[in-house]
């Protein structure tokens, strides 16, 4: 610990971001980095506790609490703060394969879990991740790294979001071929189509895809398992099969009109709008535009928030987005005390920018949609909702009652349903054969990540439901170490 009393001397800062209404005019990345001496003090921070709850990974009353991925974080931030950057690396590396990522998308339960944060503000862990692989890449010490001895063993990864390509990341550095499939022309999954560029920039995700191609990874885009590549080839070609292909199914809104025009899931519009970005600029029109449109984003989490964001490029009129839940506190409850995941009021980017530019948060809590109404031609041009308060139905379940009086009509030409996703879809399931479990989720256990079909397992939203980035990573490391136990008798693999 090189600094006993830096968590005393020092105040928490994080670096700036470009200002709201300067950065909703392109799609670049908005966050500024501190310089070197900045990032040694924000290290010195860290207090090595005696338990560090920051890297636990455990769940507590429903959210987790530290970082799944039991990153090293007082170890890194001790590094940070002497000036060994690469020795930085090599910790943050030895449990994320993707610290970029993470660095950039992650909700930070570590830094939730963070004892500073007990009485005071948490180490600026996020940053701090983000720091030194920023730093490793620009330093070129961050190179394909190919294993050098090869077992002859063919592995199939189906998907390459972050579960995915953790999961062929390990097996390669185990010597195994592996062979990722990819139903979308481009590989990352949600890291590439489902996170806006200004939040996480598609170069950085491409960077470390190269990467893992030059380690021997094989990767085959346009290409959707059990319809361009049939089950019977899956299984009789490989010695194992990884299912990573994530929690795609999007929860609906089943209320009248919700068939006429204008109406779409969040994930087709953002899938399409940073496909059109990257294929011509947007300059091709393949994309759901809201420009000049009045927008209502149904769903307060992040999804929601980048729909927000990306509607406000594109040049819409107005933007709201409406939230069934209540307003989070702005302070911990009673009910929520340190080290759970703290459950309070966050503005986002998209609420920033909103804010900005049209004087006020776009979110509206406790908000039922009750019905869409349409124009002569079907299409969308209202969104009819009532006011809600949240009381004890059976069982003592919180349930949402309508308040009298409260009903409002909002002009929309574009609704976007950002309700989160309700599980995998079906069609290479069933053809497989493989168990669910009550949630609809493919059926294996934690630590095991076995299916029930021979030599397939299932890693990251497929196996667990919707959940973060840094959870399926975990969970394609875990399945990589359990295939390569099944391979070959035994792992090395973390």
């Amino acid at each position: 610990m090189g600094k006993p009393t830096g968590f005393m001397e020092y105040q928490r800062q994080l670096p700036g971001d470009r200002e709201p209404l300067e950065r909703i005019k392109d799609w670049n990345e908005f966050h500024y980095q501190f310089e070197e001496e900045q990032l040694k003090i924000q290290g010195a921070r860290c207090m090595e506790c005696g338990t560090p709850y920051c890297h636990t990974g455990v769940i507590i009353n429903g959210a987790v609490s530290g970082c799944p991925l039991n990153n090293l974080i007082p170890e890194w931030n001790d590094l940070i703060y002497r000036g060994l950057w690469r020795e930085a690396l090599e910790r943050l590396h030895k449990t994320n394969n993707f610290p970029e990522f993470t660095g950039r998308v992650c909700p930070a339960p570590c830094e939730g879990a963070c004892t500073c944060g007990l009485h005071g503000q948490p180490v600026t862990i996020k940053n701090n991740e983000c720091a030194i692989i920023d730093r490793a890449y620009e330093e070129g010490w961050v190179v394909p790294r190919p294993p050098a001895i090869r077992t002859g063993k063919k592995i199939a990864v189906v998907g390459s979001g972050p579960s995915g390509l953790a999961a062929a990341a390990q097996l390669n550095k185990a010597g195994h071929w592996v062979t990722v499939f990819e139903r979308a022309d481009r590989v990352g999954g949600l890291l590439m189509y489902g996170i806006p560029n200004m939040k996480l920039d598609k170069k950085i995700v491409q960077r470390r895809i190269d990467i893992l191609a030059a380690e021997g990874i094989t990767f085959v885009t346009n290409t959707e398992v059990g319809k361009d590549f049939p089950v019977g080839r899956l299984l009789g070609e490989f010695d194992a099969v990884i299912l990573c292909g994530g929690s795609t199914k999007p929860r609906d809104l089943p209320v009248e009109g919700r068939n006429l025009q204008g109406i779409h899931f969040a994930m087709e519009f953002l899938k399409a709008n940073t496909k059109s970005l990257l294929d011509s600029n947007l300059e091709d029109g393949n994309y759901i535009s809201a420009a000049g449109k009045d927008v209502v984003v149904i769903g307060g989490g992040d999804t929601g928030t980048d729909c927000v964001a990306t509607a406000i490029r594109h040049g819409c009129r107005s933007v709201v987005q409406l939230e069934i839940m209540p307003q989070p506190p702005k302070t911990r409850a009673a009910d929520n005390p340190w080290p759970q995941f703290p459950r309070v009021l966050k503005v986002d980017y998209g609420q920033e920018e909103a804010a900005a530019l049209y004087g006020a948060d776009p979110r509206q809590y406790c908000v039922m949609t009750k019905r869409f109404v349409g124009d002569e031609q079907g299409r969308v041009k209202e969104v009819h909702t009532v006011q809600v308060e949240w009381v004890k139905g059976p069982q003592d379940r919180l349930v949402p009652q309508e308040i009298p009086g409260t009903e409002k009509v909002w002009p929309a030409q574009l609704v976007l349903l950002a309700m989160g996703f309700v599980g995998p879809e079906r069609q290479l399931l069933d053809q497989l054969g493989v168990e669910l479990d009550q949630f609809g989720n493919v059926k294996a256990d934690f630590g095991k990540f076995r299916t029930n079909i021979p030599k397939v397992f299932v890693a990251g939203d497929m196996r667990r439901g919707q959940s973060l980035v840094v959870w399926a990573i975990r969970e394609g490391r875990g399945a990589a170490r359990e295939c390569d136990r099944f391979l070959m008798g035994n792992t090395n693999l973390p």
